[in-house]
């Protein structure tokens, strides 16, 4: 069975990355717990999945001054204390509409920004009471932005690790980054005894300077091996549709060859990606494709059937 990776948190049911989304996910049933991590003005590692603060909470309404020129409220451009006065809310757009509007109501809650020591304490504490080792999965965001900001995030994080016992237990942590460059720096300067991640995002996302279409080749996943432990696609670069047809891409094939463990992103029942038409289907080709882990906004529903299905093949 494909391990389930809770991406943000039980972000299907609360508003993401809140420590209420982090206790939800522990009890769902997945295997490790994401954490987004990016840095506030004094240095403090936050988890948040942007560099902005502005679509997941009530920062417009307290600090209304504070947006740079684009418009945009940056986590860098406030100090911790001053995050910890906002208030999350639902995920909305730029034109303040729910980005999924049959989920958590949108609007301030009385839910926080976590630190990343705040949700290691919690995630190590759940495992203690519930008796149940829930690894963690934290990402780099935006490094060459940070860098730019005076900021090492990733030496940053992995003193946090560190700092909460996780050094000495890697195989419940996988460190993670769309940065390739970063990924490459922190091998190389750190070499951390966590298993890395590459992920693959669409060249035309702007996610950083990383060429994704050349790591989509059997080359270009050459040049991954002694780098990384893993990678983490789109999941719609797994495959195309043609006539409605699932064709399945040599991705999973060449990574394995590799020994590289496989991740995908993101699986959302209110989402489904191209050619799939619903939820259940989606996780049964998942199974199909000797995938070793899988992203989900939902992953109690992902566990069970992941487990239904595994059942009913043996």
């Amino acid at each position: 069975m494909p391990i389930v990776i809770a991406h943000r948190g039980a972000s299907g049911y609360l508003p993401e990355h809140s420590l209420a989304a982090k206790a939800l996910a522990h009890a769902s049933g997945a295997a490790f717990l994401e954490q987004d991590v990016v840095a506030t003005r004094d240095d403090k590692c936050v988890v948040l999945h942007d560099i902005h603060v502005d679509r997941v909470t009530d920062v417009a309404v307290r600090f209304p001054d504070r947006a740079r020129a684009d418009g945009r409220f940056y986590a860098r451009d406030f100090d911790l204390s001053e995050l910890k006065q906002l208030r999350l809310t639902e995920r909305t757009d730029a034109s303040g509409n729910p980005v999924f509007p049959e989920r958590f109501p949108a609007g301030p809650t009385g839910l926080t920004i976590p630190t990343l020591g705040e949700e290691l304490a919690l995630i190590k504490g759940l495992n203690h009471s519930t008796g149940r080792q829930v690894g963690v999965y934290p990402e780099i965001k935006k490094p060459a932005w940070h860098h730019k900001e005076g900021v090492d995030l990733a030496g940053l994080v992995l003193d946090v690790l560190a700092e909460y016992g996780y050094r000495d237990v890697p195989e419940e942590v996988f460190l993670q980054c769309f940065d390739l460059n970063e990924n490459i720096r922190i091998r190389d300067e750190f070499n951390p005894r966590y298993p890395m991640v590459q992920l693959i995002a669409d060249d035309a996302w702007g996610e950083s300077d990383t060429r994704y279409g050349e790591l989509l080749t059997e080359s270009g996943l050459l040049g991954l091996k002694g780098v990384v432990d893993a990678i983490g696609p789109w999941i719609q670069q797994l495959y195309t549709v043609d006539n409605s047809v699932i064709l399945e891409t040599p991705l999973v094939e060449w990574a394995h060859g590799l020994e590289l463990q496989v991740h995908p992103y993101t699986l959302r029942r209110d989402a489904l990606p191209e050619g799939f038409s619903d939820f259940r289907a989606l996780h049964q080709w998942v199974t199909t494709r000797g995938i070793d882990g899988v992203f989900s906004d939902f992953a109690d529903v992902s566990v069970s059937l992941f487990t239904e299905l595994g059942a009913e093949n043996l």
